[in-house]
C-alpha cells in the first residue's frame, strides 16, 4: 500500500481535510479530526506548503494545488485497492475459502491453495498458502478449507484493449485478423463490445467469455488475475477505459485497423 508510514498516513488526512474545506482551514479543527495536536498540524503544513502540495497565501488560508490533488488521488486509489483485496481475499476468507479440490480430499488434512485462471484451487502444489479442510471432497467437487495461513498471490495482469470500427466505417472487415490473432494468443479471457468485435473474433475462430457487462466483467477478471483481451466497437472505448482508471488498472489500446 503507498501510505508506508504514519507520517504519510497523516499528511493524507491533513490533505483530505483541507480540500473539504478550503480555504478557510481551522488548525485546531484538523487535530481534532484526525487525533493530533495543533501544533503537529501545523508543521505538517508547512511541510506540505514547502513539498508543493499546499499553497498558503500567507492569512492561515490554504488550499491543496494540483500537484496536491494528484497525490491524493494516488493514494486513494491505493486504499481503495487495498479495501477490496482486504474485504474480498481476506476477510471473506476468515472463516472458510472455498476451493476446487485438485484430487481426492479427505477431512481436516492439509493442502495448499492456489489460482488458475481465476479459480482457486485446492491440492498438493508449491504454494506458500495452506488450510485444513472441512469436509471429504472428490477431485473437481467444490471444498471448503479453514485456519488459511499466507496470502494467495496474483499473476500481474494485462489488460489489452482492441478498438473495432462500426459497421459504417467498415466494421469487421476492416480489422487486420493477423494483429487481432496475435493480441488474442495468450488472453485467458476475452471480451466482445458490439457486434462488429464479436464477428471480428469468430473471423478467427475464437468465441469470447463475455458479450454483456463487459466493463465490470473485466474488472472482476482483473482483481482474480485474469489478464484480458477487449475487443471494443470505437465508440465504447472511452467509458470501458475510465472504467479501468476508476479502479487503477493499467491497460494498453491498440486500433485493429488495417
Amino acid at each position: 500500500m503507498i501510505l508506508r508510514s504514519k507520517k504519510e498516513g497523516t499528511k493524507f488526512h491533513i490533505l483530505v481535510e483541507i480540500a473539504a474545506h478550503q480555504p478557510d482551514v481551522r488548525q485546531k479543527e484538523i487535530a481534532d479530526k484526525i487525533g493530533i495536536t495543533p501544533q503537529a498540524v501545523s508543521e505538517y503544513i508547512k511541510d506540505l506548503v514547502s513539498e508543493g502540495y499546499l499553497y498558503s497565501d500567507g492569512r492561515v488560508r490554504y488550499r491543496v494545488t494540483k500537484k496536491g490533488v494528484e497525490w491524493v488521488l494516488e493514494r486513494a486509489q491505493e486504499l481503495k485497492k487495498y479495501a477490496r483485496y482486504v474485504m474480498e481475499d481476506i476477510v471473506s476468507h476468515v472463516s472458510v475459502a472455498t476451493a476446487i479440490a485438485k484430487k481426492k480430499v479427505t477431512k481436516g488434512v492439509k493442502v495448499s491453495l492456489w489460482m488458475e485462471k481465476g479459480l482457486l484451487y485446492a491440492g498438493t502444489h508449491n504454494s506458500e498458502v495452506i488450510g485444513t479442510t472441512i469436509s471429504d471432497a472428490d477431485e473437481g467437487e467444490d471444498v471448503g478449507v479453514t485456519d488459511l495461513k499466507g496470502i494467495i498471490g496474483l499473476p500481474e495482469v494485462k489488460i489489452t484493449v482492441c478498438k473495432v470500427h462500426r459497421a459504417e466505417k467498415g466494421g469487421s472487415r476492416s480489422v487486420d485478423l493477423e494483429f487481432l490473432r496475435k493480441h488474442a494468443f495468450d488472453k485467458p479471457y476475452i471480451v466482445a463490445i458490439g457486434v462488429e468485435a464479436l464477428i471480428s473474433l469468430r473471423k478467427i475462430k475464437i468465441q469470447p467469455s463475455v458479450l454483456f457487462g463487459a466493463r465490470e466483467s473485466v474488472v472482476e477478471a482483473a482483481f482474480h488475475g485474469l489478464s484480458s483481451l477487449v475487443v471494443s466497437v470505437d465508440e465504447e472505448v472511452p467509458p470501458l477505459l475510465n472504467r479501468l482508471e476508476d479502479e487503477g488498472l493499467n491497460y494498453e489500446v491498440v486500433d485493429l485497423s488495417k
